[in-house]
């Protein structure tokens, strides 16, 4: 990269001069002339390389060149200096007769400078890479990548390290990206000049620099021995308080490793890029200010929150107890046992009977090729559970990001159980190799209705790398995707399968069971309030409500095909009844609630489903809601177990996705690679 820079000679005089090592120096020699000349040469020491513009006629060796309005010199350095002042230039004026009119004399002393970041994505700080400077997607694209330290290296000081004035434990450095200070040339710089970083205002809240106090050189692997080294020796060098400061020039082919820190998330007002500038400053004279005569930049961009579907690897499992749950509990506990999983369970000392882990928190992961953690994204529901995501998931490698919103923003469509992930998809040619986030809100042409609020949907967008589709989900009492969809792995075709809550398959399935004479078998059996087979089909209000509800299903699987590039074979149908409440002000019905549990809420864990037991007739002893589960899922290799939520869970319209969380490993795809 050639960095170009204009310097002014004054005759008969001797100027000195620093020169960076890859950059020219452009001088007019008609501005630099004495009044009167008409010719010039020039003559150096062998270290210096110069190109005269325009090209003279050949000549013998030193002969004078005629001067012209535009006759400039470019200089150039081969190799960095070992003494200050150890090359050596000179201009030589001469009039029409050839006399000598005077001479400028320059003392050049170069010295290597290069910022250096990881910019080729292979966790190894390479030497000047040309793209540095600039960031670009795709497999074969460039650009250093920074991780939002959000997590927090104090086990008992719960503060995320982003928030610490200072690196509180060296461990935090590997949650930050090297950048690397590589200089050569003379031990010192010359009188006055000096080296300092720099940002801009614009990215001074979205980063800060620490370096490593401990110079190194090629023999000198510090990174080895990181941790021996005490958290003093990292001091601050930018911040959004200090957007300039000078740093050490060492010279002699030394390094010195700068550590960068992401502050915060891509979002609506920011982009996720960040350039981070080192200068060489040149003094002008005593009382004025230095000038930059040579900038290197690099660039960042900042990495995204991602979200993990259900086809990915479970590795954790979260539940509340609570006082009322201990049958849905040990089911929990012997569903996660059986698929292999850890069990994690918030009491209710720190729950205070707040049931809804999917409705509290989101799990999802950052980034990078040095480094990578999950993070919890917090709801704004603030529900009893609202501390649990920071004093209990908050530590060592596990980071935290939450969106405040204005309480009266906030509705139930905020709680997370309305934010899901697709599997990976193909749409159109365009891939999506995370997929893509599914948000429910209120339908496109209501004039009133609940959303999720603003500053959530921002975050989410600003990401980039899972674009959201839009559901219609404010026709549900409680107003949550995951009540009417979720995803399973599937051995063929895309990899998963849609599962929708589908009326119509469910009153297929009961108008089967009466044409085969099981029209007197109960649903909810036991639980106090039996409806026979016939009961359920002769009732026409409920028949009404259900038509629309899928109608309602019917618009966002027409989306969802449309969005996830998906046919009628990637769906799944399950037979699942609603009902409307009644508003009692208005006497209308409004919002619809699951008319049994609703058994698309389920947990995927792996090959293992947890799913609501419906409670549905039985015929032969069977449950057929169950029978029918059963046939759908068993052709994908899935099996399923049925989890009673009825008391617990399901009489306070919730189920067992609303009730569970689940962290996943993170995708083998890594996000910078996407082609955007």
């Amino acid at each position: 990269m050639t960095h170009p820079r204009t310097l002014r000679l004054d005759y008969n005089q001797t100027t000195g001069v620093v020169c960076v090592v890859g950059s020219e120096l452009n001088v007019n020699l008609n501005r630099s002339a004495p009044p009167g000349s008409r010719f010039f040469s020039v003559k150096c020491t062998y270290s210096v390389q110069y190109i005269i513009s325009p090209s003279p006629p050949q000549t013998t060796h030193l002969s004078p060149i005629r001067l012209y309005g535009n006759s400039v010199l470019l200089i150039r350095m081969s190799r960095a200096s070992q003494l200050e002042n150890d090359s050596k230039l000179a201009v030589w004026y001469y009039g029409e007769s050839k006399e000598v009119l005077g001479t400028a004399v320059l003392h050049l002393t170069a010295v290597e400078i290069s910022l250096d970041v990881d910019a080729d994505r292979d966790g190894v700080v390479e030497r000047n890479n040309p793209n540095k400077g600039s960031w670009k997607w795709g497999p074969n694209g460039h650009g250093a990548i920074l991780l939002v330290n959000c997590d927090s290296e104090s086990a008992y000081r719960k503060k995320q390290d982003s928030e610490q004035d200072n690196i509180s434990k060296v461990s935090d450095l590997k949650d930050m990206s090297v950048m690397v200070l590589r200089t050569r040339g003379p031990a010192e710089l010359p009188e006055g000049y000096k080296l300092t970083m720099h940002i801009s205002q614009g990215d001074a809240e979205s980063v800060r620099v620490f370096r490593s106090g401990i110079s190194q050189t090629k023999n000198n692997t510090l990174q080895k021995h990181l941790y021996k080294y005490f958290v003093k020796d990292y001091p601050l060098v930018l911040s959004s308080e200090v957007l300039s400061q000078e740093v050490p020039y060492l010279g002699r082919g030394a390094e010195m490793n700068f550590y960068v820190e992401g502050l915060r998330f891509p979002d609506k007002d920011f982009s996720g890029l960040i350039h981070i500038n080192l200068s060489l400053l040149e003094p002008i004279a005593m009382g004025l200010p230095e000038t930059p005569i040579f900038t290197d930049t690099v660039a960042f961009r900042v990495a995204p929150w991602i979200m993990t579907p259900n086809t990915l690897r479970p590795v954790e499992v979260f539940v509340c107890s609570t006082s009322d749950n201990y049958q849905f509990l040990k089911s929990m506990k012997s569903l996660v046992a059986m698929s292999g999983y850890k069990l994690k369970i918030c009491h209710e000392h720190v729950n205070r009977g707040d049931r809804w882990m999917q409705d509290e928190v989101e799990f999802g992961y950052i980034d990078s090729p040095h480094h990578r953690f999950p993070v919890v994204l917090d709801s704004p529901r603030n529900g009893e559970l609202l501390d649990f995501p920071y004093d209990e998931l908050l530590g060592p490698d596990f980071g935290y990001v939450t969106r405040v919103a204005q309480r009266s923003d906030v509705s139930s469509l905020d709680s997370f159980g309305n934010l899901e992930v697709s599997p990976p998809v193909m749409v159109n040619g365009k891939h999506y190799p995370l997929g893509r986030i599914i948000i429910g809100v209120a339908f496109p042409t209501a004039t009133k209705g609940r959303n999720m609020t603003k500053v959530v949907q921002d975050f989410l967008w600003a990401q980039k790398v899972q674009e959201p589709i839009a559901l219609f989900s404010d026709w549900l009492h409680v107003g949550h995707v995951d009540e009417f969809m979720t995803f399973v792995p599937a051995p063929d075709r895309k990899g998963f399968r849609l599962l929708l809550a589908s009326p119509d398959a469910g009153y297929k399935l009961f108008r089967g069971l009466h044409n085969d004479g099981h029209g007197q078998a109960n649903l909810f059996e036991g639980l106090g309030h039996e409806v026979t087979v016939d009961d359920l089909l002769n009732d026409g209000g409920l028949q009404a409500e259900n038509n629309y509800v899928q109608s309602c299903i019917d618009w966002n699987r027409d989306v969802l095909k449309r969005e996830l590039g998906l046919d009628d074979q990637d769906i799944i149908d399950l037979p699942i009844l609603f009902k409307l409440l009644v508003d009692k002000k208005k006497q209308t019905k409004y919002r619809a609630v699951a008319y049994y549990p609703d058994m698309v809420n389920m947990i995927v864990l792996g090959r293992n489903l947890g799913i609501p037991k419906p409670f549905g007739p039985k015929v032969n002893g069977r449950c057929a809601l169950e029978a029918e589960m059963c046939s759908l899922m068993e052709g994908l290799g899935l099996n399923c177990t049925f989890i009673d939520d009825f008391a617990s869970y399901h009489k306070l319209l919730g189920e067992v996705h609303c009730g569970s969380n689940v962290r996943r490993e993170a995708f083998d795809f890594r996000w910078w690679n996407m082609e955007m």
